[in-house]
């Protein structure tokens, strides 16, 4: 079972304090030492998530971050992250995981979906969102993740929605996804790679019945 290590920690700690190029260039051995140890743990997750899912693509973030419109003009992320895009048209959503002490997390679903896309959801639960909040309102799904992130919605009814809609507090939402956080005890600890996978399994129902939307017009007629 693959560990991240506390060396990982160690190092992101240090970058915290040390935000240049000076000390990356001085310490590059010592970072491309811990992205291996990083990516041998993406490589198994990965693995793993292949068992009973399909995974098309991993994406590891780059530490290196873009400053050219923030104002935060460090050059370095200080947490290393990766995403795993499930397979094919009739597969949606992804997985997330991010590592950083004090702020590690893993999450899941559909982080700003294009607007065919996001329409088709506000609409599918304009219809009906009875099958939705079984998913999420479910006590494992429910004790895992709370609900769906609260951080992108609008204050008031999309376009063409009433603001009257008994389904307005799903509707407002601008993504469909949830975050479970770690402490870093559980990320170092040997059985982290379990847990995560726990809580990425937890999103398969999830996954299964926004893909369905997501391939299908309102009739229930596939769109594939």
């Amino acid at each position: 079972m693959a560990i991240i290590l506390k060396s990982n920690f160690e190092f992101l700690n240090a970058l915290r304090e040390n935000n240049n190029r000076e000390w990356m260039t001085t310490h590059k051995k010592e970072y491309l030492a811990n992205e291996k140890v990083l990516k041998t743990f993406y490589k198994s997750v990965e693995n793993k998530l292949n068992i009973d899912d399909e995974i098309s693509k991993v994406k590891v973030f780059r530490i290196n971050r873009d400053v050219r419109f923030s104002k935060n003009k460090t050059p370095y992320n200080i947490h290393r992250s990766v995403s795993f895009s499930r397979s094919g048209a009739h597969r949606r959503g992804g997985y997330y995981l991010r590592i950083e002490p004090g702020k590690s997390a893993m999450a899941g679903g559909f982080f700003s979906p294009e607007a065919a896309d996001l329409l088709r959801i506000r609409k599918e639960f304009e219809l009906d969102a009875t099958e939705i909040r079984e998913i999420i309102n479910h006590k494992d799904f429910k004790k895992a993740f709370g609900g769906f992130n609260q951080d992108y919605r609008l204050k008031t009814a999309p376009r063409n929605f009433s603001r009257e809609d008994v389904n307005i507090d799903l509707i407002k939402l601008k993504s469909y996804f949830v975050v479970h956080k770690f402490t870093d005890e559980e990320v170092l600890s040997e059985d982290f790679e379990e847990k995560l996978m726990s809580y990425y399994r937890l999103l398969r129902p999830y996954f299964n019945y926004m893909s369905e939307v997501l391939t299908t017009d309102l009739n229930g007629v596939s769109l594939l």
